[in-house]
């Protein structure tokens, strides 16, 4: 990274040479990049995890381990409060839910524009950088906690319980 004369930075990116062909095609037009503090990406075993807390509440809730999740994800988890007309809110919803499990849309309420309905459109956990993530797991441990539900060690909950001081 460098300066030019007027005080801007100059970024240098580096990349392997297997890239080298489609980088040079991608420059003949214009284009974006964007710099954003690096975040590791969430392991398989932390997934797995998340699954088995929502499949021990469900079993001692008696409802599913999907209604689990995405009560989690409604309590604690990412959305976009979005403006959207209200003649194409229930086109939108049900396209948003196309992304997966944890993706849905609530109505509610109307906007302040006249025409628009408040919809949340809540984002599945696949997206979740590691801080997210954490946030949604911790939040399923607690609720574990709270109604008594007593959850099967495995190696993740247990390493995820001692950063947690439990």
């Amino acid at each position: 990274m460098g300066r030019g004369y007027d005080g801007s930075l100059t970024v240098t990116l580096s990349l392997p040479p297997q890239y080298a062909e489609s980088v040079h095609a991608l420059m003949q037009d214009d284009i974006s990049v964007e710099i954003k503090k690096w975040r590791d990406k969430r392991s398989l075993s932390q997934n797995a995890l998340l699954w088995a807390v929502c499949e021990e509440l469900a079993q001692s809730l008696k409802i599913t381990k999907v209604e689990v999740y995405r009560k989690a994800i409604k309590d604690v988890g990412v959305y976009q409060p979005l403006p959207i007309r209200d003649d194409a809110v229930d086109a939108f919803c049900a396209n948003w839910e196309t992304g997966g499990i944890g993706w849905f849309a609530e109505k509610t309420d109307k906007s302040k524009t006249p025409g628009y309905t408040l919809v949340f459109a809540f984002f599945g956990s696949s997206t979740y950088d590691t801080k997210e993530f954490s946030r949604l797991v911790d939040w399923l441990i607690d609720e574990a906690e709270q109604i008594g539900v007593v959850l099967k060690a495995g190696p993740e909950l247990e390493q995820r319980l001692k950063e947690l001081g439990r």
